[in-house]
């Protein structure tokens, strides 16, 4: 009852537009003078005033990838609502992420958005202790009075960027710069390689771990290792670019990920299942300033526009586009679901009957590989 009331309190506390701190230690888009607006003395400018975000990334709002794509929504959400919004980046998944979500909410933030994977069990923890923050966790499970967490079907995208890879591959060997063994990223791969054998029965994929998100040395180093392989595709969940360059280097094909990668690797660059914040973000923080806000799990796919294939570059064959469309098509109107059966694992084994699809909370757990993937599964974050 505690906390109900503490989060009603918030909601009103912003409706009457009480005075916030100015600035904060993380890094800022505020204007000169630490607003991001001139006060015109309405309620709804007060509104805003008194609404102050907070985003935390575990790489550089300009690595072209996981970090870049949440501050594309984050300044997404400025435009659309005109709220202050500050970020800090480059936070590691610790216990650090505790003293950085202190010192925002000290100056003034009130909403927090923090973006990866590891900082779960730290947000729930600062849920609990400061009630009146609405909290936000990018890719977790866990949802609590002022905490919501969110994330999108990207399996959806990359699904279909995996047509285009097995129509593209000449040598039927397609390599995957993986990060960390954990089902988002295992469930990830199996997408990407159902999509490939849909249309390429022969083709495989070959998972190369780093166990990192955002090293650019392990990332390139891990491409050529599989381009020596005999890979002459490199598809990547890697918060970087650095997979994309390595394969145009040696004159390969690439598959990109978090958001369009063309400008990185000309040469190479086919496509990307890529991210869509902006809208979320917006949707969130304006139920905030409405007094509707209600915590929750958020899951949405490409008919949501959260996720998405990015547009195919010339180098993509005209059939492997019309391939792909069709399947979208399909996906968004629930006629084809990536993870129905008859689905058998990498040893052969049915995993999957015909006539049954994997739940959400299945697809959560996912610690196998599908029939097509090569390498192994023995570690998690």
């Amino acid at each position: 009852m505690f906390r109900k009331l503490c989060t009603v309190l918030l909601i009103c506390s912003i409706l009457l537009a009480l005075p916030l701190l100015a600035g904060c230690r993380a890094k800022s888009t505020d204007a000169a003078n630490g607003q991001s607006g001139q006060d015109t003395g309405n309620e709804q400018e007060k509104t805003k005033k008194n609404i102050r975000v907070g985003f935390i990334y575990i790489g550089s709002a300009n690595d072209g990838g996981w970090s870049y794509s949440h501050d594309q929504g984050r300044l997404y959400l400025e435009r659309k609502l005109g709220v202050q919004t500050v970020y800090k980046e480059l936070v590691p998944e610790g216990e650090g992420v505790n003293q950085v979500m202190e010192d925002m909410i000290k100056e003034g933030v009130n909403v927090i958005f923090a973006t990866s994977f590891g900082y779960m069990d730290h947000v729930e923890k600062m849920a609990r202790e400061y009630p009146e923050i609405i909290f936000f966790h990018c890719s977790g499970n866990k949802t609590g009075e002022n905490l919501s967490s969110y994330f999108g079907r990207i399996e959806e995208p990359r699904y279909l960027s995996g047509i285009v890879a097995g129509m593209k591959t000449k040598s039927n060997t397609i390599g995957y710069v993986a990060a960390y063994e954990i089902p988002e990223v295992i469930r990830g791969i199996n997408a990407f390689t159902r999509g490939v054998r849909s249309v390429n029965p022969e083709a495989k994929v070959v998972v190369k771990w780093t166990h990192t998100w955002d090293d650019r040395e392990k990332g390139g180093k891990a491409a050529e290792e599989l381009i020596n392989l005999g890979a002459d595709i490199i598809a990547q969940h890697q918060d970087s670019d650095e997979p994309q360059k390595a394969a145009e280097k040696r004159g390969v094909w690439s598959i990109g990920y978090h958001a369009g990668m063309k400008d990185k690797a000309p040469k190479a660059y086919l496509t990307a299942p890529v991210w869509n914040w902006g809208p979320y973000y917006e949707s969130q923080v304006k139920a905030i300033m409405d007094g509707t806000w209600k915590p929750s799990n958020y899951l949405g796919g490409m008919n949501e526009k959260i996720v998405q294939l990015d547009a195919c570059t010339e180098l993509v064959p005209q059939e492997a586009k019309e391939k792909a469309a069709e399947a979208e098509a399909r996906i968004k109107n629930g006629t084809l679901s990536i993870f129905s059966g008859p689905i058998k694992d990498q040893n052969g084994k049915v995993k999957v009957q015909a006539g049954e699809t994997l739940t959400d909370k299945e697809l959560n757990g996912m610690f196998w590989f599908v029939e097509g993937v090569e390498g192994k599964i023995s570690r998690g974050l």
